[in-house]
């Protein structure tokens, strides 16, 4: 039996129509950044329950979720439809190996999101952990439309407080945006553009990758990093890239 604990929904930020956070008060033990949970409502006499990334790092006193609605999903649209003092029940064990306790050493970290996948980058990142462990972090975020690329303050605080060990490359690929890659993130990978604009190189000895997002995405990227020489990390066997598989 899966245990929760009831939650209230303290606030909740629309950035676009169709893509919000939730803000939770709830009691949840201790996590790492990087790990999920699952949020529920309870929905015609059933508790209908999905995965999300914490958005939150683990010291915070709030929880966060980032949110995409499904038109015809079952939870969605109802997690649109909370209101402030809402109850929202969260799954009490948070779960998941992408951290960065199972990702070896190395010079350069890279953070390949798409969508909402980019909430579990920026847990991570709130914490002192990459900074201390990784001269170079690059976080990229890959979204169809520029309204979909989202909590703005907090990537320019990054900026501000490392700037010179931090960079934030977006990837809109269904319109022309000023600042963005125009484009899917794959294509970068593929030509070199993203290597030639960082500064930075996808290598072996130097390189670490964290990948989250779209199943295919995840996929292309990982086929694309395995070309210049990178390797799948498992817990058995060390290697470069790390990938995010929660997401049915």
């Amino acid at each position: 039996m899966t245990a929760w604990t009831e939650g209230k929904l303290i606030a909740k930020k629309h950035w676009n129509d169709n893509l919000f956070s939730l803000h939770i008060h709830a009691s949840v033990p201790l996590f790492e950044a990087g790990q999920f949970t699952k949020i529920a409502l309870d929905i015609d006499d059933k508790r209908v329950g999905r995965p999300y990334s914490f958005v939150n790092a683990p010291h915070e006193q709030y929880l966060e979720f980032y949110v995409v609605t499904v038109p015809e999903g079952e939870l969605s649209p109802k997690l649109l439809a909370t209101k402030e003092g809402d109850t929202i029940w969260v799954q009490t064990r948070p779960v998941g190996f992408f951290v960065l306790s199972e990702v070896p050493q190395g010079k350069t970290l890279w953070m390949l999101a798409s969508g909402t996948a980019l909430g579990v980058f920026l847990s991570i990142l709130k914490t002192v952990t990459p900074w201390e462990r990784f001269e170079n972090i690059v976080l990229c975020h890959a979204v169809r439309q520029a309204e979909s690329l989202s909590h703005h303050e907090l990537i320019e605080q990054f900026k501000k407080e490392h700037p010179t060990q931090f960079q934030f490359v977006p990837f809109v690929s269904r319109e022309e945006t000023p600042g963005a890659f125009s484009g899917r993130i794959t294509t970068a990978l593929e030509n070199g553009s993203l290597e030639k604009h960082t500064g930075f190189t996808f290598s072996p000895e130097e390189s670490q990758v964290m990948i989250c997002g779209n199943p295919e995405m995840v996929k292309e990227c990982m086929t694309l990093l395995q070309e210049k020489g990178l390797k799948k990390h498992t817990r058995k066997e060390a290697g470069h890239i790390t990938i995010e598989n929660y997401w049915k």
